[in-house]
């Protein structure tokens, strides 16, 4: 690899999907990149993404919440990349900056970055944290990047699958900060808001296992009944081929919310335990190939272990294109960095 390639390190890796949006970036800007460390501690999602990064020569495997010499573990880093989760921590006004996080995965991506001093990260959360004790969170962590870790250029954005070219309504946030420069970044405004379900549907007829049984869609129908009954909009919820999915979450509800009705199933011989006929209505869920597209991964990147961890790993990822489009727009700035100017150090609102 040259010398000049970016070295990046993808934190709460999973299976892999802000890793595989930064790379197509990368190849994209013609510049060359390499993962020098990744990790997370969920056994499958690591058997993914040794099988879809075969090439890379470490293990995914690793709690960086105990890894100690940055040196050692990491080298030189250009590029920290992170879908860390969102854990709460004390905003009590103690002034110890990025310590008072200790104890939260945040904190390990602060340190990490205060101590590698990488040129630019890209740091993705669920949309909540905006939200989350009323903006207080995000903005205390926004605080840090900025003023206790000197990423000034430090802004973030709230952006939805659905307006990059993937028919899922998923909005997450994606926070950027820059060490140098940063002036002439802007977050990637909407490409693509034309995908619907039928582009993402699987050609062939699915196997009769995603289709409901007549008695698991009977009690669905009766939760959602009773749910209705108190004002609650919980329950089933059937897409049409001309609409968009729902975000797609770990469990049942996940699936749920999205299921479909294809009339192409031939052999209706049920394929589970369930002795239950299959739905007279042909009422299925997706299936992981179909969820692997709403995410914008190639068709098999979670083959290899059961539907059920597919789900959940899927549910868990982020939208490849999304990524994709955030990494591009750093990358023009990485290529022709613009000085900074902070317009007012106590504003705390979207980019």
């Amino acid at each position: 690899m040259a010398e000049d390639a970016l070295r990046f390190i993808d934190l709460f890796c999973g299976i892999g999907g802000i890793r595989l949006g930064f790379e197509r970036a990368c190849s994209a800007a013609r510049m060359q990149s390499e993962c020098v460390y990744s990790a997370d501690i969920d056994d499958h999602a690591c058997a993914m993404y040794r099988k879809n990064f075969a090439g890379d020569g470490h293990d995914p495997k690793s709690d960086v919440t105990k890894v100690t010499d940055l040196t050692k573990a990491m080298g030189r880093v250009d590029i920290v990349l992170a879908g860390f989760p969102c854990q709460a921590f004390s905003i009590a006004g103690s002034k110890r900056g990025f310590e008072e996080t200790r104890g939260t995965l945040f904190f390990d991506v602060a340190r990490i970055i205060e101590d590698r001093k990488p040129k630019a990260f890209i740091l993705e959360n669920v949309k909540g944290l905006v939200m989350h004790r009323s903006g207080r969170t995000l903005k205390r962590i926004i605080d840090i990047l900025t003023h206790d870790l000197g990423y000034l250029s430090t802004r973030f954005q709230i952006l939805n699958s659905l307006d990059f070219g993937v028919p899922q309504h998923r909005e997450r946030v994606y926070i950027v900060g820059f060490k140098e420069g940063g002036g002439g970044f802007k977050f990637p405004k909407p490409s693509d808001s034309t995908k619907r379900i039928e582009h993402i549907v699987e050609q062939k007829p699915v196997a009769a296992k995603y289709y409901l049984s007549e008695g698991y869609l009977a009690a669905a129908r009766a939760h959602r009944a009773r749910h209705e009954a108190k004002g609650n909009g919980f329950g089933y919820e059937i897409r049409g081929w001309n609409d968009y999915a729902a975000a797609i979450v770990c469990g049942g509800m996940g699936r749920e919310r999205n299921l479909l009705i294809d009339a192409r199933l031939e052999d209706r011989t049920p394929q589970t335990h369930i002795r239950s006929p299959i739905n007279a209505e042909n009422v299925r869920r997706m299936t992981p190939i179909e969820w692997e597209r709403l995410q914008g991964f190639p068709d098999g990147w979670t083959a290899g272990v059961a539907d059920t961890h597919r789900y959940r790993l899927l549910g868990n990822s982020v939208t490849v294109p999304v990524v994709n489009a955030v990494a591009s727009a750093v990358m023009k700035e990485l290529k022709n960095p613009l000085p900074f100017v902070e317009r007012n150090p106590n504003l705390f609102q979207l980019a």
